[in-house]
C-alpha cells in the first residue's frame, strides 16, 4: 500500500477510533525508533573498549543461553504435550494443567531458590551431611552457572512450548496421526516421523517466545553471573554512567531480536500443514498400561515436582521463618504499590487494546494489520532494551516542556515526566499491549462480525454498537486479558528496576533487593505472593480454555 492510499483509507475511516489506534501505534514506536537511532551516533570513548574486549563475550553468553535453553524446553515441553495430547495414563488430568504451573513463578525467583537449596548451607547439602552422613562433591551442586541457568530456564519456561504444541496436536494433528496408527507404525516412529514435522510451526512459536524470555532476564544472570546483553546494558548504565553506551547495546539487541522475529515467521510460514479435510476431529487418547504408564507418570510428576513444588514449598517453609520481620507496614505499602501501578496499567492498556482490535477487524486491510503489529511488537522488546527508549522519550518530552515549566515556577531544567510513575506505566503499556490485545482478538474472533454488522446496519454508530453489543459478548476475554496482564506487570522486574521513581518498590524490586543482598530467606515472602498471583492467573485460563472447548 502506497503512503497516498493510506492517507486515503485514514480519511475514509476517519473516526475517534481510527485515531486513537493511530496514536497508540505511533507512540509505541516512538521508544523503538529512538533506540535503533543510536547506531547511526558517534560512538564514545567508552563504546571503544565494549566493542574491543567486551562486546563478543555478551554476544556469546546471550546466544548460548538462547540456544541451550531453545533445545531443552522443545525437548521437554514437546514430549510433555506429546504424553499429554496422545495417552491416558495415571493422573494426565492433573498433569495437563499442572505443567502450566511453572508461568506461575518468575526465573528469577526461581534462581534465588534454587541458588540457596543447593548451596553448601542449603537445604539439600545440610540434610546430606546430617542426616545421610554423606558429604557431596561440589561440583554437581554448583549452580551458578551459565549450565544453572539453562537448567532454571528449561525448567520455568518450558510450559511455552508446552501449551502451543499440545493445542495444535489436541486440534489440528488427529487425521495425520490416525492415519500413522491405521498403517500400523509404532509411538516412536509416529512421534519422530509424524508429530514433530507436522508441529515445527507450533513448536517454533513456542521457542520463539521462550528465547524472548532469556533475552528478557535480568534477574537469573545478573545472580548467577553470567555476562549477557541485559546485564550489560544495567552494567553500562548505572555502573559506568554512560547511557550513549547503554542506548548502542539495546540497539545491537533489538536487531538482533528483529532479525530473530524474521526468522521464526519465515520458518513457520514455510512450515505449514493441512488437513485433507475441513472438519477437524479431535485426536483419540491410546492408554497406556503396565510400565509405559508407570514411566508416563514417573516422568510427569518428576518434571512438575522441580518446576513448581519442590520450589513452592521451600519458600514456604523459609516464608514461616521470616514472615513476622518482613509482614510490617512498609510491606502493605509494597501490595498497594504493585497493585495500584498494575491496575492504572491494566485499565490504559485494556482500553487500547479493545480499540485497536475493534479498528483491526472493522476493515481488514494491510494498514490494520500493520496497525496491529507495531502494537504487538512490544512483547518482544526485552524489558532493559524498551526501558532505555521509554526513558530517552520522556526526556526529550520534559526538554520540550521546560518553558512550561518554568512559567509554573519549577524551574526550567526539572524533570517531571522522566521522575513520575507515569513513565514506568507508559513502559508497561508497551511491553504488555500485546497480551491484552491477543485476548480481546481471540474474543472478537469467537463472536464474528455478524451481531456488530447487524447493528451498523440499523445505523446505530461504531461506539454505541461496542457497547450495547460487542463489549457483553467479548468481556469474558476482555477480563482474561486483565488477569493475564496483572500477572505479567506483577512479575515484571528488568523495567521495574530502571524505570521507577525514587523510593518506590515493588514486590518483583523488593525480592530482587532482598536476594541481592544476600536475604535470600526474607525474599521468599514477596515471592510468594507474586507466584500466588501467577498461580490465580493460571487457574482462571485454563479454566477458561475448558470452557470454550466444551
Amino acid at each position: 500500500m502506497r503512503f497516498s492510499d493510506l492517507l486515503r483509507n485514514l480519511r475514509r475511516n476517519r473516526n475517534g477510533w481510527v485515531l486513537l489506534s493511530v496514536i497508540g501505534a505511533i507512540l509505541a514506536l516512538l521508544p523503538s525508533l529512538y533506540i535503533l537511532s543510536g547506531l547511526f551516533q558517534k560512538p564514545n570513548e567508552n563504546w571503544q573498549h565494549i566493542r574491543t574486549y567486551m562486546l563478543q563475550d555478551y554476544a556469546l553468553q546471550s546466544l548460548l543461553l538462547v540456544l541451550g535453553t531453545g533445545f531443552f524446553t522443545v525437548l521437554v515441553g514437546v514430549t510433555l504435550a506429546w504424553l499429554v495430547a496422545a495417552y491416558e495414563f495415571p493422573l494426565r488430568k492433573f498433569f495437563s494443567w499442572a505443567f502450566v504451573l511453572p508461568l506461575a513463578i518468575p526465573p528469577y525467583i526461581a534462581a534465588y531458590t534454587y541458588g540457596s537449596m543447593l548451596s553448601y548451607t542449603g537445604s539439600i547439602q545440610t540434610f546430606m551431611r546430617n542426616v545421610l552422613g554423606w558429604t557431596p562433591n561440589q561440583q554437581f551442586f554448583d549452580i551458578m552457572s551459565m549450565k544453572g541457568a539453562i537448567f532454571i530456564f528449561t525448567l520455568f519456561l518450558f510450559p511455552y512450548v508446552y501449551l502451543i504444541t499440545k493445542t495444535f496436536l489436541e486440534k489440528q494433528s488427529a487425521s495425520f496421526i490416525e492415519n500413522a496408527r491405521l498403517l500400523g507404525k509404532n509411538p516412536l516412529h509416529i512421534f519422530f516421523r509424524v508429530v514433530l514435522p507436522i508441529s515445527q510451526a507450533a513448536i517454533v512459536g513456542g521457542v520463539s517466545l521462550v528465547a524472548f524470555e532469556v533475552l528478557n532476564d535480568f534477574g537469573v544472570t545478573k545472580h548467577f553471573g553470567i555476562q549477557s546483553f541485559t546485564t550489560a546494558i544495567f552494567k553500562t548504565w548505572f555502573g559506568m554512567y554512560d547511557v550513549d553506551s547503554a542506548i548502542r547495546l539495546a540497539a545491537l539487541l533489538m536487531s538482533a531480536i528483529i532479525g530473530l522475529f524474521v526468522i521464526e515467521r519465515l520458518l513457520r510460514r514455510r512450515r505449514r500443514y493441512n488437513a485433507s479435510t475441513a472438519k477437524a476431529s479431535q485426536l483419540q487418547r491410546r492408554r497406556l498400561r503396565g510400565m509405559s504408564a508407570y514411566a508416563a507418570f514417573f516422568f510427569s510428576a518428576l518434571i512438575c515436582s522441580f518446576s513448581f513444588f519442590i520450589p513452592v514449598v521451600q519458600l514456604i517453609v523459609w516464608a514461616k521463618w521470616t514472615y513476622q520481620d518482613v509482614m510490617n507496614a512498609k510491606f502493605a505499602e509494597l501490595i498497594v504499590n504493585t497493585v495500584f501501578i498494575s491496575l492504572v496499567s491494566i485499565t490504559v492498556l485494556i482500553v487500547f487494546a479493545v480499540i485497536v482490535a475493534n479498528v483491526s477487524r472493522s476493515g481488514r486491510s494491510i494498514f490494520t494489520l500493520a496497525l496491529s503489529k507495531v502494537i504487538s511488537m512490544g512483547y518482544s522488546i526485552p524489558g532493559a532494551v524498551l526501558s532505555i527508549g521509554v526513558l530517552a522519550v520522556f526526556i526529550s518530552l520534559d526538554h520540550q516542556l521546560s518553558g512550561v515549566y518554568e512559567s509554573l515556577g519549577w524551574g526550567a531544567n526539572k524533570l517531571v515526566l522522566s521522575m513520575s510513575l507515569a513513565m514506568l506505566v507508559f513502559a508497561y503499556i508497551i511491553r504488555f499491549l500485546a497480551v491484552g490485545y491477543n485476548a480481546v482478538e481471540a474474543g472478537y474472533e469467537k463472536t464474528g462480525n455478524r451481531y456488530s454488522e447487524a447493528s451498523r446496519l440499523l445505523g446505530m454508530g461504531m461506539t454505541r454498537t461496542f457497547f450495547k453489543v460487542d463489549l457483553p459478548l467479548i468481556k469474558g476475554s476482555v477480563l482474561t486479558g486483565c488477569i493475564l496482564a496483572f500477572m505479567e506487570i506483577v512479575k515484571e522486574l528488568p523495567l521495574t528496576l530502571l524505570l521507577r521513581p525514587f523510593n518506590f518498590d515493588t514486590l518483583a524490586t523488593k525480592a530482587y533487593q532482598y536476594a541481592s543482598d544476600e536475604q535470600i530467606h526474607q525474599a521468599s515472602v514477596p515471592s510468594l505472593f507474586i507466584i500466588g498471583v501467577g498461580m490465580i492467573s493460571v487457574f482462571f485460563y485454563h479454566w477458561l480454555g475448558e470452557k470454550n472447548t466444551k
